[in-house]
């Protein structure tokens, strides 16, 4: 696409020119292992976004929830992930076959702070931490296993100057609501009316009970 006017960055040393060298202590708060307080968070976070690609550059980012203190901490440089059932694109999964590193944003529900991890994925169907990680007597029958490299707490400038969490900002019912857009991509010859429903109460209450 031909855009008039536009500038492009294509080297380092061009992009350093608009953005400096961060400064020591953006650099110095890079971790290696979990910190007591790091447990705290992830004891606290019920989502978080799980970036892969594969071996081309493709790239996914998936979302994760559960209860707070889903992810399993195995130890100070290992934590685990439970995998529930959903479309079966598995797209993440297949990214991490090719290339296992994994970049995550763990969520604390109204904090404007993140808790960032990267580090190099493995894709486990059975291990003794599967008992723990039962929900409504669903018991995964997938897990990412983490090898931790990086870990660092983010600023909340992105959630400040978005207002993420201020309900005064919100307005959901500016996009069309989800059975609406099940139609329109994915089931256009099913009843919209048949959508709701499905999309409905039923669709909660039965998020924990389907299988792949």
């Amino acid at each position: 696409m031909e855009i008039p006017g536009l500038v492009e960055i294509t080297t380092h040393d061009e992009l350093r020119e608009v953005v400096p060298p961060p400064i020591g202590a953006a650099v110095a708060k890079e971790r290696k292992e979990l910190h007591d307080l790091d447990l705290l968070w992830l004891g606290n976070s019920p989502f978080c976004l799980i970036a892969t690609s594969d071996a081309d550059g493709n790239c996914d980012v998936s979302p994760k929830g559960d209860p707070a203190g889903f992810t399993k901490v195995l130890d100070r440089t290992t934590i685990a992930i439970p995998d529930r059932a959903g479309n079966r694109r598995i797209d993440g999964f297949t990214n991490l076959l090719s290339n296992p590193h994994v970049g995550l944003i763990y969520f604390v529900p109204g904090r404007t702070d993140t808790l960032r991890i990267n580090g190099r994925a493995r894709i486990v169907k059975e291990a003794p931490f599967f008992d723990d990680m039962v929900v409504k007597g669903n018991r995964p029958q997938l897990a990412l296993l983490i090898e931790i490299e990086q870990i660092f707490h983010h600023c909340s400038k992105s959630f400040l100057r978005s207002q993420l969490w201020k309900p005064e900002t919100w307005n959901p019912e500016a996009v069309p609501r989800r059975a609406v857009l099940s139609k329109t991509f994915e089931r256009p010859d099913d009843d919209l009316t048949n959508l709701d429903e499905y999309y409905g109460q039923k669709y909660e209450e039965s998020i924990y009970k389907v299988k792949y």
